[in-house]
């Protein structure tokens, strides 16, 4: 082990839908806001107060097609992934950075197409198979 872990777990809802890029290649990414908040009452007013953090997420190939037929603005979902720093040149020439997360696991928790369809279906958890390391069958377990 090299002693460093980068690992995000996040439960959150869209802040809009999933927006997806096809490559020439057959691959894709599927690209979506998510909001997670975070509540408390200020002792001195009383008053609750929330803030709301939104994380860039990104999913990759069958995972980011999943997320695009299941998901929509507004829907509940549970991802494991890892933080990823971008740098690029902007129109203007100035250098912009941004922050990703990019998913390996999810969960679908609730989803506004399962509601329409009545009653509710266990939770649908996808595992990204680009991060996923090989299995053997020579285990003795």
């Amino acid at each position: 082990m090299s002693g460093t872990l980068n690992k995000v777990m996040l439960i959150g809802h869209l802040g809009d839908d999933v927006k997806m890029h096809y490559f020439d290649g057959g691959g894709a990414i599927g690209r979506f806001p998510l909001a997670t908040n975070e509540s408390y009452v200020n002792k001195t007013s009383g008053e609750r107060i929330t803030n709301t953090e939104w994380h860039n997420i990104v999913v990759r190939n069958k995972a980011a097609e999943v997320c695009e037929k299941y998901l929509s603005k507004g829907d509940k979902i549970y991802i494991e992934g890892r933080i990823k720093n971008r740098k690029w040149t902007g129109e203007d020439g100035n250098d912009r950075y941004s922050t990703e997360i990019n998913v390996n696991e999810f969960t679908f928790l609730s989803t506004k197409k399962e509601a329409e369809q009545g009653p509710p279906t266990p939770p649908l958890k996808t595992t990204s198979t680009e991060e996923t390391p090989p299995t053997t069958d020579d285990s003795p377990f």
